[in-house]
């Protein structure tokens, strides 16, 4: 199921990935490659088919055909331990999916001791020292309900980080945030980068994007139309299709 993979290779490596829901084709033979440490930032319009690709990096989605490893273990072999694919691939999503009941810390706290059987106060320690990380300290006995938004994105990103994961991933996080709450995620999010977490973001940002991705990919219509260091990227995209969605959204 794995293969050796050692740290100069690519922790993620997608290959002709393609990925079809009945008669629709969404994914067309995507590839590319993520190193450890690189941030890559995923563009394009709606329905370009990003969400569905870092899903199937996460084992979310089955993929129709080619090939995901993460870290030389092959996404989509049968034999695949997905507790084992989760502890390497955290996830945070558009809607932050918190646990009502349950107070910052207590979600939190929640997969490393029910999933992982890790005693609760080490556990306790990390999630009190992830939520100051992600400037919350002393919302640990609030609810949900009683944050923000972007607080409650910040919880969510804090409980992925719990899993001890090498590679984050991110889906269109900002997107049902207000605009004031959309920088404090943003910056929460830098801040693993600059501590050189490897990140997958799907996003919307553009001026983050540029600021803080190694590469970007722009997607249309279920394939990469074209990628680049954003230094470049940005300035002189050589694809029409490119050109065109960077003139709508700059």
């Amino acid at each position: 199921m794995a293969t050796s993979w050692t740290p100069d290779q690519p922790i993620v490596q997608c290959v002709d990935v393609r990925k079809s829901f009945g008669a629709l084709e969404v994914l067309k033979g995507i590839s590319l490659s993520v190193r450890k440490g690189e941030v890559i930032c995923i563009i394009g319009p709606s329905g370009s088919g990003k969400s569905t690709l870092i899903r199937c990096i996460n084992a979310l989605q089955p993929i129709t055909s080619g090939s995901i490893q993460i870290e030389g273990i092959e996404v989509s072999d049968p034999r695949l331990d997905k507790l084992a694919l989760r502890r390497k691939v955290g996830m945070v999503f558009q809607q932050y999916n918190l646990f009502p009941h349950k107070t910052a810390l207590q979600n939190v706290m929640m997969a490393p001791i029910h999933v992982l059987g890790q005693k609760r106060a080490e556990v306790e320690a990390r999630a009190r020292a992830l939520l100051a990380k992600v400037r919350l300290a002393g919302k640990e006995d609030t609810y949900p309900g009683e944050l923000s938004g972007g607080q409650q994105q910040r919880v969510a990103i804090a409980r992925s980080l719990a899993m001890r994961p090498d590679i984050m991933l991110f889906d269109e996080v900002t997107a049902a945030l207000d605009p004031e709450t959309v920088k404090e995620v943003l910056v929460t999010i830098r801040e693993l980068a600059e501590d050189g977490m490897t990140c997958i973001l799907v996003t919307h940002e553009m001026n983050f994007a540029r600021e803080v991705a190694d590469h970007v990919y722009f997607t249309d219509r279920g394939v990469i139309v074209e990628h680049g260091p954003p230094e470049t990227f940005f300035t002189a995209a050589k694809d029409e299709r490119t050109q065109r969605f960077l003139s709508q959204v700059l």
